[in-house]
């Protein structure tokens, strides 16, 4: 009864929209127990929807920040919800959640749900999937199921955005087909179609890809470019590595050097380590500082991941 009367505090906080839904609140949404989840289902329909898009993007952002935190069962239980946008919101929360027993339900949505937005969102959950089952982690048989479907979506003439998104979500997929379908979408006139081929060849895993995304580092679209930029970390291209260092010192706007200086950690490399050094040592703001700093975090582990593998190669 207390935990309820407890609870009551964050529902009734829920409900007002004079007063902004207070942060540390959002934590008891993680792991969330099952009498708190029922009381919150019971109160939604009354929460406005601008609250309710608000409260799934902030967890949406606090989760990006802190891995170690789920709401696995909160987004669940709104995929049946009665707002697209709600539900589009739902499904990212679950891009990162590798339960199968969600398969059976994303497989329905990316069918038969009315938005082409929620469609959209969960052929990008499936994604997981045909990674999962590449690693060996899901059976074949899931994977393929998954693969079919998404190949079937593809080839479909829904919206062009579900077509994209099952391409990307193909992306890890070593079935002999993928390739040539991503080599068709990188062919298309529409730039929407490039970016979704970048996409997916980042994925891949396939450093044969390697020039096309190389092309395109330079790209005067915004969005080709970022996603070429992207690609090369993904694919981890040495042969990008001065390209990007080179971008750095030109680029102006700070959204696009974290992005390139994010992507050279990925790559890794001593020239990369030094001019991390020489920005750290340069700046002066906290904040940018200690993006700096977890960048050469993230670059230490890439180099220590890179060590392993030339012992694994050196022992066979």
């Amino acid at each position: 009864m207390t935990k309820n009367v407890a609870f009551q505090t964050v529902l009734d906080a829920l409900l007002d929209d004079s007063k902004p839904f207070p942060p540390r609140f959002l934590y008891l949404f993680s792991d969330i127990e099952p009498g708190n989840l029922n009381l919150v289902l019971k109160t939604w329909p009354q929460v406005s929807l601008t609250r309710q898009h608000a409260l799934l993007e902030d967890l949406k952002e606090l989760v990006e920040d802190n891995t170690m935190l789920s709401f696995d069962d909160f987004a669940r239980a709104l995929l049946k919800d009665a707002d697209p946008q709600v539900r589009v919101r739902a499904l990212h929360l679950l891009w990162e959640c590798r339960d199968t027993r969600l398969v059976p339900t994303f497989l329905e949505i990316s069918n038969e749900d009315s938005d082409f937005n929620v469609r959209a969102a969960a052929a990008t959950a499936l994604g997981m999937f045909v990674y999962l089952g590449e690693v060996e982690e899901v059976p074949p048989h899931l994977q393929r199921k998954v693969e079919d479907n998404l190949l079937t979506v593809l080839r479909s003439s829904d919206q062009i955005l579900v077509r994209r998104r099952a391409l990307e979500a193909l992306g890890s997929s070593s079935r002999p087909e993928v390739a040539g379908l991503i080599e068709a979408a990188y062919g298309e006139k529409e730039a929407d179609w490039k970016v979704s081929a970048l996409f997916a060849m980042g994925r891949s895993g396939d450093e044969g890809w390697g020039k096309h995304v190389l092309s395109n580092l330079r790209n005067q679209n915004e969005a080709i470019r970022m996603e070429a930029i992207h690609a090369a970390g993904e694919l981890a291209l040495v042969s990008a590595r001065t390209v990007l260092l080179d971008m750095l010192a030109d680029e102006e706007d700070v959204e696009t050097q974290h992005t390139i200086i994010w992507e050279l950690t990925k790559i890794g490399g001593e020239e990369v380590h030094e001019r991390l050094d020489e920005l750290l040592a340069l700046v002066e703001d906290d904040e940018e500082a200690g993006f700096i700093e977890e960048a050469l975090e993230n670059l230490a582990f890439t180099e220590e991941v890179s060590g392993f593998d030339l012992l694994d190669f050196e022992d066979d």
